[in-house]
């Protein structure tokens, strides 16, 4: 993919979040939403190397993820809407959503409890001899879960297609990563499971794609898992009515600076310049269309509310 292709990737996922950010205000999306405004490039760069029988799952930050494998913007906004969307109904919204006909298998807003059932898929794979991987996204604080180190322990002893990717905004919440761990990168735990841990630029999504590229291809011959911990920051609080105290003053100016979008536009000539500015419009017009297609979708219908509660 060319630059002009990964910024309409991620354009698109920034201004979702950004037009979700407005519905959230206006009254239109219930409940907290958890953005990832800056964060882009890693799931933008995890897609390009990965099938459509390919399982992802993500942390209640999982918008990019869903946008980047293919799940439709409409239905999207209209789930987290809390509309009878094509996804989950509107029971789902924001921190619960999936699209099995993508291999989304879901958010989870339990911390670091999509690994889990990663591991579940990546084991179902393998079963099936399908080749497929499964692709686990979670943040820096959820390293420290034990969910996690026993998903990827049994991952690694039954040389699972797992990868993980290790979304660190340094940021666990509200309290920074280096506070709370004495590894300097998360990715040097991997050691202790006996599988590769690559750490790369989460803001460059080509960065990201050829470490993933690695994992997958390890991950699709056999030989287990992998962690990659890809360093990025957040534009955003770490949810919607976030006030960021907790932030030093210009830390955020700061990142604005590096951020994937900015990256691409600094390094742009006056041709791709032009591009980019038409690829803004597009999207722009893109997000109206499925807001306005999501609004168009009925509520639930009440007498519905105890379906789907048993098997």
């Amino acid at each position: 993919m060319g630059l002009a292709d990964d910024y309409r990737s991620m354009a698109r996922i920034r201004r979702f979040e950004e037009r979700l950010m407005t519905l959230k205000d206006e009254g239109e999306v219930p409940g907290s939403i958890h953005l990832c405004n800056g964060q882009e490039a890693i799931p933008v760069g995890a897609a390009r190397v990965l099938r459509d029988g390919d399982y992802v799952s993500a942390t209640y930050r999982g918008h990019g993820w869903a946008l980047a494998r293919g799940v439709d913007m409409a239905a999207l906004f209209a789930e987290i809407m809390g509309r009878d969307s094509a996804l989950c109904g509107g029971r789902a919204a924001s921190p619960y959503l999936s699209d099995v006909s993508r291999r989304f298998v879901g958010e989870n807003s339990i911390v670091g409890a999509g690994v889990p059932v990663a591991a579940g898929a990546a084991l179902t794979a393998r079963h099936q001899g399908t080749g497929d991987v499964s692709v686990a996204s979670i943040g820096d604080g959820a390293m420290n879960q034990g969910n996690v180190h026993e998903a990827l322990n049994l991952a690694a002893v039954l040389d699972l297609p797992l990868i993980l990717v290790v979304e660190n905004n340094v940021y666990s919440e509200m309290s920074r990563i280096d506070d709370m761990v004495r590894v300097k990168q998360l990715a040097e735990r991997a050691a202790g499971y006996g599988i590769p841990g690559t750490v790369v630029d989460g803001n460059d999504p080509d960065a990201v794609a050829a470490a993933m590229a690695t994992a997958v291809e390890r991950a699709r011959a056999g030989a287990g898992p992998s962690i990659v911990e890809a360093m990025t920051e957040r534009l955003v609080g770490h949810y919607s009515g976030d006030a960021q105290h907790y932030r030093p003053a210009g830390e955020i100016a700061d990142a604005r600076t590096r951020e994937p979008l900015v990256r691409i536009r600094d390094a742009a000539d006056a041709a791709l310049t032009a591009t980019l500015d038409a690829i803004d419009a597009e999207v722009a017009a893109e997000v109206e269309a499925a807001v306005a297609a999501a609004r168009a979708i009925a509520f639930p219908d009440p007498a519905t509310v105890k379906e789907h509660l048993y098997a």
